[in-house]
């Protein structure tokens, strides 16, 4: 905690620059039609109004007024989108304008200096890093190429719920699906064990924790340039970024240095992830490009990281207490899933074509419990318009999905998990229908959704053909805590633990 004398001289400092800083811009903002705005406070803005769940407090703003609302944060205007349309504008009718993404410390700081982010919206490099991730690293045939993968470290973790299960003993399903999802990852990234020589799986485990928790912390120099800087390095901040980046750093340069120095094929004569890059990488090299480091590497190799382990066992987690809590819903998604996998030891990714139910109960999970509420922030490269708004060049734009799936406008009964309301629908999650985006939407949709789709519709699958749950300790249903924890990913506050009964 700052000592009060610091704060108010802070504070001072920030109310001198904030005059001085007043431009053409800022007069512009101010005369120009704008979208209607929350009274804020001096020098923060509406920062104080964004509380511990950011998605639910702007939701609750963006009811008084308006799905286009023009907030400040610090000395940021920031336009909140939260409507279907709004979105739609942002991400496919004008993508151009809103293609521009803010550079913030912390992240910038762990994608090694954006080396993935600082670049022109839709010029060649963008289109070369677009080709890699969506031709080269997460295409439907190298999806598909990796099913082995997926299935061998799915039958080891139901082997080893089924030891808990012989017990009789509760397993913390939060703890298990992030070991589960890291060591898919891991086997695709890496072609090694998730509990290799390089990095123990709780040490890893903690790291990458750590990582997301950092991506997602307020950093005053977002907010408040020229100054915000003090604040952060006084706080540990900075001491704290370094400390994770050093150490993500050391880890990767060992992974590419294994990779580098081995001429072994891997077991399956399958290219791993760095494989890929570093073949990429050779390739480049060869004809001359410069672009794409071996930094660009390590970039990927973290997004992949913060994208897909975390979140993929925050879906898990959120579907299996919905589940649990509407014990109609469970019996009726593992009534489907055990008659087209009778008398098989489990469900192939085959199999889960036929599972419709299945699939409507993956999207509720997906509509209710977005992982990524607030979309991933943009930031306007030119003046543009916003549903007949004037919006300036170089403001921020935060997308609440959260809020456009729970728009009443659009859902009935929009706070209740009802899997049944996209029977006969067509509202799909991959970007399309603007009233459902839980991975974003348009041309800048994240490249990894037939990975991350394939992983975990076939662990949950597999969990329910095997596997009934109980809640410990006689607690019931009504009991189960369903507060949310914020960060870079929205996840279930309180760890969920559950008694798996074998039905094999």
């Amino acid at each position: 905690m700052l000592p009060l004398t610091l704060l108010i001289l802070l504070l001072a400092a920030l109310a001198l620059l904030w005059g001085l800083t007043k431009n053409k811009r800022g007069r512009s903002l101010i005369t120009q039609k704008q979208p209607p705005s929350p009274p804020g406070l001096p020098i923060i803005g509406n920062l104080h109004q964004l509380g511990a769940l950011p998605h639910r407090s702007l939701a609750r703003l963006a009811e008084r007024h308006g799905p286009v609302m023009l907030i400040r944060l610090g000395f940021e205007p920031t336009l909140v989108l939260s409507s279907a349309e709004a979105a739609k504008e942002a991400l496919k009718t004008r993508d151009v304008d809103y293609s521009g993404r803010p550079i913030s410390f912390c992240s910038g700081k762990l994608t090694y200096n954006n080396v993935d982010m600082a670049f022109t919206p839709y010029s060649e490099y963008w289109r070369e890093m677009r080709k890699i991730c969506v031709v080269e690293l997460f295409s439907l045939k190298r999806v598909q190429s990796f099913q082995p993968v997926r299935t061998e470290v799915m039958d080891a973790f139901i082997q080893s719920v089924a030891a808990s299960a012989a017990e009789g003993e509760a397993v913390h399903l939060g703890e298990m699906s992030f070991e589960l999802t890291a060591s898919i990852i891991f086997k695709i990234a890496f072609g090694r064990s998730f509990k290799g020589s390089l990095m123990d799986g709780k040490g890893f485990e903690k790291l990458l924790h750590e990582t997301t928790a950092l991506v997602g912390t307020f950093a005053a120099a977002d907010f408040f340039p020229y100054v915000g800087w003090m604040v952060d390095k006084l706080s540990g901040l900075h001491s704290r970024v370094d400390r994770v980046c050093e150490r993500f750093d050391g880890f990767l340069e060992s992974v590419i240095r294994e990779h580098l120095n081995s001429d072994k094929l891997k077991d399956d004569g399958h290219e791993d992830i760095v494989d890929v890059l570093l073949r990429i990488h050779r390739e480049h090299v060869r004809s001359g490009a410069t672009w794409f480091t071996m930094n660009n590497v390590k970039a990927i190799l973290i997004d992949i990281f913060l994208g897909g382990v975390d979140t993929g066992a925050i879906v898990l987690v959120w579907a299996l207490t919905e589940l649990v809590k509407n014990p109609e819903v469970m019996k009726k998604v593992q009534d489907e899933i055990r008659h087209w996998a009778s008398g098989k030891e489990r469900v192939t990714e085959e199999d889960i074509d036929n599972l419709k139910y299945f699939k409507m109960v993956i999207k509720e999970t997906l509509r209710v419990h977005l992982v990524g509420p607030l979309l991933v922030q943009k930031k306007t490269t030119a003046k543009t318009q916003m549903l007949g708004y004037l919006i300036q060049e170089g403001v921020r734009v935060v997308i609440n999905a959260w809020a456009i799936a729970r728009d009443p406008k659009v859902w009935d009964q929009p706070d209740k998990f009802i899997p049944e309301r996209f029977n006969d629908s067509l509202v799909d999650y991959r970007g399309q229908h603007f009233e459902f985006i839980p991975f974003g939407g348009g041309r800048r949709i994240c490249p990894g959704i037939n990975m991350a789709m394939a992983m975990i519709e076939l662990v949950l699958a597999n969990m329910l053909h095997r596997f009934d749950w109980k809640l410990p300790d006689g607690m019931t249903p009504e009991e189960l805590d369903m507060e949310e924890g914020f960060g870079f990913t929205s996840f279930k506050k309180v760890p969920l633990k559950l008694v798996p009964v074998d039905n094999y």
